[in-house]
């Protein structure tokens, strides 16, 4: 059995301190044998830079997954293509640099995983349900991977939902990212795939999706513009741990982790 923690999306250094107080105690607790963060908010909610990188692969993580801010650090431009753990939407500009898809050898087996992003309320993409059911069949035959992760980060629940159901029992998980809010609806699908909603955020708690609660107030009260700037105060950690078959590519078992400092 194959064990994996996905954490949500990583907001700010706060997430990443997080991470590194918890992820180290957890790995040892569950027994843990892959670990995939969300980290396209981890500078200062906006993007990625290298050193906050290695900072998540030293705490513990083995996968960094991006979404639609992925470009907001223009400096990535310089290291994506060489970070072979880095994995930015496959369905995005046909010209992004980096990669979409990933292969890691354990032990146990090859974990494979790869990030889309969804087309409702998103900026323009291709449809992230032509380009999995393209790419996947591509993949499975190349790399043969025992496990398959999938980081769908997108905005609408039904589009979430509505791939859970498209890749049930050709994917070990369907993982929601994006909208920062840790939804209640973790469970196994009919054909082996584990699926939640959103994993939720690791990063300040008492803002609005991380963002101080004055901005989020001035913006939709007052209708007025306004810059996010990251929340201070207590800092949560949401993640799923999933227990999945090697031998036949299932998920057993699908549970929520949140942790509040």
């Amino acid at each position: 059995m194959l064990r994996i923690i996905f954490i949500g999306d990583v907001v700010g250094t706060a997430g990443i301190k997080m991470i590194q107080r918890e992820l180290p105690r957890l790995r040892q607790e569950l027994q843990v044998d892959f670990c995939v963060a969300n980290g396209e908010n981890a500078a200062g909610g906006l993007g990625i830079t290298g050193s906050l990188a290695q900072a998540l692969y030293k705490a513990g993580i083995d996968c960094i997954t991006l979404g639609n801010h992925t470009w907001s650090k223009w400096e990535i431009n310089s290291w994506i293509d060489t970070d072979k753990s880095m994995l930015r939407p496959g369905n995005g500009g046909k010209n992004w640099s980096g990669q979409s898809c990933a292969v890691f050898d354990l032990p146990q087996g090859k974990i494979m995983v790869t990030q889309i992003l969804g087309q409702v309320f998103m900026e323009s993409c291709e449809s992230p349900f032509d380009y999995i059911d393209r790419e996947l069949t591509v993949w499975k035959q190349k790399f043969a991977p025992n496990i398959t992760l999938v980081d769908f980060h997108a905005e609408a629940t039904a589009e979430k939902q509505t791939m859970g159901y498209f890749l049930d029992g050709r994917v070990t998980a369907v993982l929601g990212t994006h909208t920062h809010v840790q939804t209640a609806d973790e469970h196994i699908l009919t054909r082996g795939t584990a699926y939640i909603t959103d994993v939720g955020m690791t990063g300040p708690g008492n803002g609005v999706i991380g963002m101080r609660q004055s901005t989020a107030m001035r913006r939709f009260v007052d209708h007025l513009p306004a810059r996010y700037e990251l929340a201070d105060g207590k800092t949560v950690m949401q993640a799923v741990f999933i227990e999945a078959d090697p031998s036949n590519g299932k998920a057993s078992k699908i549970e929520r982790i949140f942790l509040r400092d």
